[in-house]
């Protein structure tokens, strides 16, 4: 006959000790860090092997924009323009601020008054020089947009706190990337579009860790941006191939093209296409796996399809707002262009096959598909994670884990 043991209270913290209190002693959380290092040494290899090293090809400045001097107006006039149709045009008298030619006064003429932009005594512009000789440059702007800059910096600490201060360090750190390696990079003739695809899963690891920690949610998420911009470069080559956007529709695009340089415009486009789904799909992403996350936290019992299912749910309708955004953000970036067809009556469907407009609409149908695409990927990601995770070790959003 035989008795049964029964479990003693040295047993009960013989189990509790081996019961896994952090994600990462479990074998999915074990095999998510896996996946998201070799991420990252694929992303560390990309910027080592793309880097761009020596100087970019010379684009003549003068096809975009030369090199400035600041001024101040300091006297205004309207006299005509000349020529066989009376008009009036703007002449200045500005004071060179700095440089060689520092205190000397020049006149410039800007243009028939009805084109030139509005200038008065006190207004500080830019003047670019020339053979000896100064033209009228531009306004100068930098001053507005450093300080919207510092109020939209001290609006994110005095509101966010510290976790708007790390956002601020890693928008800086993203545009760094974007100036010091997909810009000169794409420049040198790396290939563009494999240059945006390392420098956005660069600024995803980067802007994760800063804003997220290095947890479950942000290392799901990044292994769901991951696959998500993949399927977005190969929509946007796809379209690029079919629709035959060249990338020619600037007169930026057509400086470089004149300037001999060796750059895929074609390549560029779905590069910008890349680019500029990448903070939509960011946000996207982390905000179901935190959805995932918690709900496996408040009810350990569901499974993975039911996880899905009730995430899921949460990411439609904050799918449906941020593709409106996404959408409304391009449309605000056309707006000119879109005036002025509605002001001459063009009909849209002409308008379509003009690349100007074509390369905004591919954008953002390639952005919204992959906004769409990223939803389910994620929290498919996430689920199957979570379930296999015991609830206690689930970690808490940023990363935190209990």
């Amino acid at each position: 006959m035989s008795f049964a043991s029964r479990p003693t209270a040295c047993d009960h913290r013989v189990a509790r000790r081996r019961a896994p209190r952090s994600v990462w002693q479990t074998g999915a959380g074990k095999g998510l860090a896996v996946a998201a290092g070799a991420l990252l040494v694929a992303t560390i290899a990309g910027l080592a092997l793309l880097w761009p090293h020596g100087r970019s090809p010379h684009v003549p400045a003068a096809a975009l924009s030369a090199s400035t001097t600041g001024a101040t107006v300091v006297s205004r006039s309207t006299p005509d323009c000349g020529g066989p149709t009376r008009q009036a045009c703007l002449r200045i008298g500005a004071r060179i601020t700095g440089g060689r030619a520092k205190g000397r006064v020049v006149s410039l003429l800007v243009g028939p008054v009805d084109f030139a932009p509005s200038l008065r005594r006190g207004d500080t512009i830019r003047v670019e020089e020339a053979g000896g000789s100064f033209g009228f440059a531009g306004l100068d702007r930098r001053t507005p947009l450093l300080w919207l800059a510092v109020a939209v910096a001290v609006a994110a600490v005095v509101l966010v706190r510290w976790r708007g201060i790390l956002a601020i360090v890693g928008l800086a750190a993203s545009l760094l990337l974007v100036t010091h390696f997909v810009l000169p990079a794409i420049l040198a003739g790396r290939p563009a579009l494999l240059v945006a695809l390392v420098g956005a899963l660069a600024v995803s690891f980067v802007t994760l860790v800063l804003t997220s920690g290095v947890g479950a949610q942000s290392l799901t998420a990044m292994i769901g941006i991951a696959a998500t911009l993949l399927l977005a470069a190969i929509g946007g080559v796809v379209i690029a191939d079919l629709d035959q956007l060249d990338g020619r529709s600037s007169d930026a695009a057509n400086a470089l093209v004149q300037a001999g340089s060796h750059i895929n415009l074609q390549g560029v486009v779905v590069a910008g296409v890349v680019l500029g789904a990448l903070g939509a799909l960011t946000d996207t992403a982390v905000t179901q796996a935190s959805a995932v996350m918690a709900l496996r936290r408040t009810d350990p019992t569901l499974s993975a399809k039911r996880l899905y299912a009730e995430a899921f749910s949460v990411g439609r309708d904050h799918l449906s707002a941020t593709v409106h955004t996404l959408v409304l953000a391009y449309v605000g970036a056309t707006l000119p262009f879109l005036l002025a067809l509605h002001a001459t009556h063009t009909p849209l469907a002409d308008a379509i096959s003009g690349q100007q407009l074509a390369e905004p609409i591919a954008a953002t149908l390639i952005g919204t598909l992959a906004l769409l695409l990223c939803v389910p990927v994620t929290t498919g990601l996430a689920a199957m994670l979570a379930v296999r995770v015991p609830a206690g070790a689930v970690p808490h959003a940023h990363g935190h884990a209990h």
